[in-house]
């Protein structure tokens, strides 16, 4: 289980800033996969740089009883001198799969597809090779939960059914947390949703239900006919 307690976030400016998550209080059972929903700004991404610890929050407290990965697909974290071997290596050690890490080698090469590319300066990747392996990365490693903010939306389309056949042969075994703006995608993945309005944060069982209150909320009224013509 995952529990937000008393949690409010903001980024400070040059003349202060409104809070981004305002006293958020919420229980993230486990083994169920959530489809964090919002408008854009609303807080999404924030909120999970929190779960996963990438973010502090300003006051608060996030307890997890459970195993976080890094969100999916964050490219930032790669030394660009370095080959993405010598990457993978590198972050296998950092979380102990040093004991398993041809394994781990074997699963990444194999899911990013990227080839000679490999063994060669990550710097010297597009950006599709830097989250293909990225990707491959973040699930190469047993998590009890999934962080995706966006993932499955890079790529060619050939890739994107790949991570999400991935994402999908994780179901049952582990959660997913997911950023997604493809509400197609949040209903095959998702049970639950977590919708952030003006900072403040609502649980839904059912993602449907969290999907139909964002468009409620969001929904344009219609004009009114001009009277006389």
């Amino acid at each position: 289980m995952i529990s937000i307690r008393g949690l409010y976030k903001r980024y400070h400016k040059h003349h202060g800033g409104d809070w981004v998550l305002k006293d958020v209080n919420l229980d993230i059972p486990e083994g169920v996969s959530v489809g964090l929903i919002g408008r854009n700004g609303a807080g999404k991404s924030t909120l999970l740089r929190l779960i996963g610890g990438m973010d502090s929050a300003d006051k608060g407290e996030i307890i997890r009883d459970c195993s976080v990965s890094w969100p999916i697909g964050l490219t930032g974290g790669f030394q660009g001198s370095m080959t993405g071997r010598q990457n993978v290596k590198f972050v296998a050690r950092i979380h102990g799969g040093e004991t398993h890490l041809a394994e781990i080698l074997h699963k990444v090469e194999s899911f990013a597809e990227i080839g000679k590319a490999f063994d060669e300066p990550v710097k010297t990747y597009s950006s599709g090779m830097r989250a293909r392996l990225a990707f491959g990365l973040s699930l190469a490693f047993d998590f009890d939960v999934y962080l995706s903010d966006e993932a499955t939306s890079v790529g060619d389309q050939v890739f994107r059914q790949k991570a999400t056949k991935a994402f999908k042969d994780k179901m049952g075994k582990a959660s997913l947390i997911i950023v997604s703006h493809g509400e197609g995608m949040l209903k095959q993945l998702c049970q639950a949703g977590i919708l952030i309005d003006k900072g403040n944060v609502t649980w839904f069982d059912d993602i449907n239900d969290a999907l139909e209150e964002y468009h409620t909320k969001n929904s344009q009224p219609k004009a009114s006919p001009d009277k006389g013509k």
